[in-house]
């Protein structure tokens, strides 16, 4: 399906080395922001505590966020879960404050922003025990703010977390070099790898310069941004190796703009479809879902940018040509078919 059709094929790459140069630097100022910011990291992966309250009705997440931005933390993760009246908050350790206090503290603000006072309730859970659970109530006695479960992940927990996002990216990358190694050929396996680093930098390089939480959702936008322009790339390339066998007479370059050029409304379909729902996410999707959508937005967008301009132009300053990828026909030998 198309919305359009462009008879005369746009020449993409005559100007790629100029695109590929503001790349470059975009590319060099991302790992610069990395290596002078860093990333802001969160619970998982620095190590915390995780809190479950539950309010009697709706819980209102931006007063709890301005609660625990008085006593000191910035930027606290507080979102809702399982039902409207849940909330989770995530807490980052702090050194003037304990894990095990921190909860206490944090809890008591809760509650004295209900109005209430706190007071140790006894539950009994689905086996039938017994559990002392913190609680507040207001002045009539009412139930304003229960608290139902305290976590601390312990730096050790966030370090693994840590290395084992960072294995997930490196297999993925090698997975993808792979595969299109044996689907096409290794100069547009390098190519496409090439430009999926210069996709998962570039996002990188946004939250470092942000200083936007980098959290597991986060890695799971990266992960995906990053099959995402694969799946991009192997249209394109898929497209040149196609041209390749149709258009015998014509350059490399014309056959790379020709299959970039035919694959512009598949691309404005397939991506203006995906980011309209991205969108959503990042509009009406709360804060749990923010930086997740915003991961997604940039990866969109620079995916489609590098898929054109660094992959396809790497693969023509690699030497791509059509014997890489049709193996020439045997001319008949003169003898065939004769009749002896």
């Amino acid at each position: 399906m198309e919305f359009f059709r462009i008879k005369k094929d746009i020449p993409f790459m005559r100007h790629a080395l100029i695109f590929n140069v503001i790349s470059a630097l975009t590319f060099v100022a991302a790992i610069f922001f990395l290596v002078h910011k860093g990333l802001h990291l969160s619970v998982e992966f620095k190590g915390g505590t995780v809190m479950e309250v539950k309010y009697p009705k709706a819980a209102n997440l931006e007063a709890i966020r301005h609660t625990l931005e008085g006593l000191g933390y910035e930027q606290p993760e507080v979102t809702s879960f399982d039902t409207a009246r849940d909330a989770m908050i995530r807490l980052p350790i702090v050194k003037t404050v304990s894990g095990a206090n921190s909860s206490q503290l944090v809890f008591e603000a809760l509650c004295k922003a209900e109005q209430g006072t706190t007071k140790t309730m006894d539950s009994v859970t689905a086996k039938g025990e017994h559990v002392a659970k913190a609680g507040c109530v207001d002045g009539a006695g009412a139930e304003s703010v229960e608290l139902q479960k305290v976590e601390f992940v312990g730096p050790q927990v966030g370090d693994e977390l840590a290395q084992n996002g960072l294995n997930a990216l490196v297999m993925v990358i090698i997975g993808v070099m792979i595969y299109l190694a044996i689907r096409f050929e290794w100069k547009f396996a390098v190519a496409a790898v090439i430009a999926n680093l210069h996709d998962v930098v570039i996002i990188l390089g946004f939250f470092a310069f942000f200083q936007w939480e980098f959290s597991l959702t986060v890695l799971a936008a990266v992960l995906a941004v990053l099959g995402y322009s694969v799946n991009e790339s192997v249209v394109i390339f898929d497209r040149i190796r196609e041209n390749f066998r149709k258009q015998r007479k014509s350059t490399v370059t014309a056959v790379i703009d020709s299959a970039i050029t035919s694959t512009i409304s598949r691309t404005i379909i397939t991506h203006g479809c995906t980011q309209m729902m991205v969108l959503s996410m990042l509009f009406f999707g709360g804060q749990t879902l923010h930086y997740f959508a915003i991961a997604l937005t940039i990866g969109i967008c620079f995916g489609i940018y590098s898929s054109v301009f660094v992959a396809a132009a790497i693969a023509m300053w690699l030497g791509v040509k059509r014997e890489d990828l049709i193996k020439p026909v045997k001319e008949k030998d003169e003898t065939d078919g004769a009749v002896v």
